[in-house]
């Protein structure tokens, strides 16, 4: 006898039920993708326990003749395929034909459905994939499909099943995200009991957004409109390809841990494409830390023959037929958005009504402690602009400094390769001495009249606020915090700048813009460098030798994993020399080596520029800091150093006389 048997219907429904039916969350998935195939304006989802004692579907989309209700539960089944070209231009989320077969092999399946051709519904029952009865009955027009006990018969797949909360997660974001894709219709969760999820029709996809995130989200997204792509087709006489997306992006400073904030639909599909995900991450490229992610919704639109949907099971990834055109349409599309918005940082201001204990008033850190600590930062050789790490919550008093940190102090020493142009003269403010603190006082609670003055019409409204780094150069300076932080004062509020983040823009721009033009301001060495390498190091040094003669170093073998530098960018002091380029060897080798050429390229500018900025702890005067804004503002790109730190943030106008409850 022979090896090779041909599977039971059994045990092929239940193979077929572990590609499609990984969880709970799979089955609501494929319900609901057929709700919305079946034209429906209403749909409701009933959860209990997590999904794994029922799953309830309903919608009052065009039903199914009584025939049909039946031939849907055999395998390879469906109304949306008729020939094989239908693969190649598939514009249903649904086609395979596998989902309620699938289901019904391993739950205890109820369907009611009427077709509006049709004056009874149809009942049919289905427990292990068996029918149990077929029955006619009275309901509206729409379908309802009700699951229960899933993986009744298949203990091990209940086994691997998370708790119930977790379950219930997922369910909840995949409807979630579905009711963002349908604004006009209406998308129902409850779990039970209770009410996870009601929205209700809406004009636009700005109105979900806030239906759904909420006011505070919805203020930290731009809207990238409808972005179109014309593509030529290869043959003349057919019309060109289009391809459009639109949706909303964060703004850099919304940063979170992992990928689960971006939602992705291609033609109204929910897909995890790798594709769209690295176009998204390179669109925040020096704009946001590497391992950090933006929340992001997209909709991308093309002609279905565009993209194959057919390639995997559960329909979450696809395959595009110009990958790199959809990459880069999807990247700058992005980028240009954030470029012309210049979207700014800013605090929220945050009230308490119940009063702080008199331990924490003055839990601010101390000035000398503050110093302290970014000293010790340093000299452990971190990048001076990396975070400090985690602070202790509450500091004891310290010495206070003998001038007020808010007044512009003179520049006591050289600021190193800094070039300020024609701004050398200090400005010598006299020393301040700060303020005795006044005693803690009630608030009044009497009912006495407002006799302070009304601010002028428009300040502190929502229209007045600028949210955008454009207006930055207009910025009067006040000072600095700590010798590191300038503050200044705007129209639209208070700002706080970084000034090591912020001349590190600078610089980092500057330098693109000499390697683009070839000529890259080059300082000659009197005695070469000698460098040791690794042997891995080695080899990246042979890789990339072209680019970081480009970027202004002139370099060469000397001997056995050693090089000689001979020239360096001038605005690399020498001191800086050596960890620099071992940076640029370290990040073509770890990060940059699958990537092109323009990313090298930045990657070299922003280790040149990072070590030649300005260090924290470093004086500056009145028009030094005068020099830094009015540059800051002619940058590409002023929100963000290369790394993705931030560079300023606003306290605006609204927050502080919400604050002082002016407003």
């Amino acid at each position: 006898m022979g090896r090779i048997r041909v599977l039971s219907d059994n045990v092929a429904n239940k193979i077929a039920a572990g590609e499609v039916v990984e969880r709970p969350a799979s089955v609501v998935k494929e319900l609901l993708e057929n709700s919305l195939d079946a034209g429906s304006k209403s749909i409701r989802v009933e959860i209990e326990s997590g999904g794994r004692r029922l799953i309830r579907v309903a919608d009052d989309g065009c039903g199914m003749l009584a025939d049909d209700a039946l031939l849907a539960f055999e395998r390879h089944a469906t109304s949306k395929l008729h020939d094989i070209k239908d693969l190649f231009c598939i514009a249903t989320l649904g086609f395979r034909g596998e989902a309620l077969p699938s289901i019904a092999s391993v739950s205890r399946l109820l369907l009611e459905t009427r077709s509006l051709d049709e004056s009874t519904g149809t009942r049919v029952e289905i427990a292990g994939g068996k029918i149990l009865s077929c029955d006619e009955i009275a309901r509206g027009a729409g379908t309802t499909i009700s699951i229960r006990d899933l993986f009744f018969n298949v203990p091990v797949r209940k086994k691997f099943l998370r708790s119930e909360q977790t379950e219930l997660a997922h369910i909840a974001s995949l409807v979630t995200h579905y009711s963002l894709a349908h604004p006009d219709k209406t998308f129902e969760l409850y779990s039970g009991g209770s009410t996870l999820l009601y929205a209700t029709p809406v004009e636009s996809l700005r109105e979900r957004v806030f239906q759904v995130f909420g006011a505070p989200l919805l203020e930290d997204l731009l809207e990238l409109g409808e972005r179109r792509l014309s593509l030529p087709d290869e043959d003349p006489a057919e019309p060109a390809r289009e391809y459009t997306v639109r949706g909303f992006v964060s703004r850099p400073q919304v940063q979170k841990n992992n990928r689960n904030s971006i939602f992705i639909f291609v033609n109204g599909r929910l897909i995890r494409d790798r594709l769209i995900l690295h176009s998204i991450s390179a669109a925040y490229h020096n704009l946001m830390p590497p391992a950090c992610f933006p929340f992001a919704l997209l909709f991308l639109e093309c002609d279905p023959g565009e993209v194959d949907v057919n390639v995997h099971p559960s329909k979450t990834e696809v395959r595009f037929r110009h990958q790199t055109v959809v990459h880069d349409f999807v990247r700058d599309s992005i980028r240009e958005q954030l470029m012309v918005s210049r979207p700014a940082p800013s605090f929220s201001a945050a009230v308490s009504p119940s009063p702080i204990p008199v331990a924490q008033v003055g839990g601010a850190l101390p000035y000398s402690e503050f110093s302290q600590m970014m000293r010790d930062h340093e000299a452990r050789g971190a990048d001076p602009g990396a975070p400090l790490g985690e602070m202790p919550p509450v500091f004891e008093p310290g010495p206070q400094p003998p001038v007020s940190e808010f007044v512009m102090q003179p520049s006591l020493a050289p600021v190193g390769r800094f070039d300020f142009g024609d701004v050398g003269i200090p400005v010598n403010q006299g020393p301040v001495s700060p303020r005795p603190e006044p005693a803690a006082v009630a608030p009044l609670k009497l009912r006495v009249p407002d006799t302070h003055g009304a601010f002028p019409a428009g300040v502190g409204s929502a229209a007045g606020m600028s949210q955008s780094m454009e207006r930055i150069g207009e910025l009067r300076p006040l000072g600095q915090l700590h010798n590191s932080f300038i503050i200044a004062a705007g129209v639209d509020g208070l700002w706080i700048i970084d000034q090591h983040v912020a001349h590190e823009r600078i610089l980092f721009e500057q330098v693109l813009a000499q390697q683009a033009s070839g000529r890259v301001e080059v300082q000659q060495l009197l005695m070469p460098v000698i460098l040791q390498l690794t042997q891995g190091q080695q080899i990246e040094y042979a890789r990339i030798e072209d680019e970081l003669r480009a970027s202004g170093f002139d370099t060469e073998p000397f001997g056995n994993r050693t090089i000689a530098i001979k020239a360096a960018p001038s605005a690399i002091g020498m001191g800086d020399l050596e960890r620099v380029v071992l940076e640029i060897l370290e990040i073509a080798e770890n990060e940059l080596r699958t990537v092109s050429v323009s990313d090298l390229r930045r990657g070299i500018a922003a280790s040149i520029a990072c070590r030649a900025a300005i260090k924290i702890n470093t004086p500056l005067d009145q028009r030094k800091m005068e020099w830094m804004l009015r540059t800051l503002a002619a940058t590409e790109y002023p929100m963000a150093c290369p790394h993705g730190r931030p560079v300023a943030l606003q306290y605006g106008t609204r927050e502080i006389l919400k604050a002082f409850h002016r407003i």
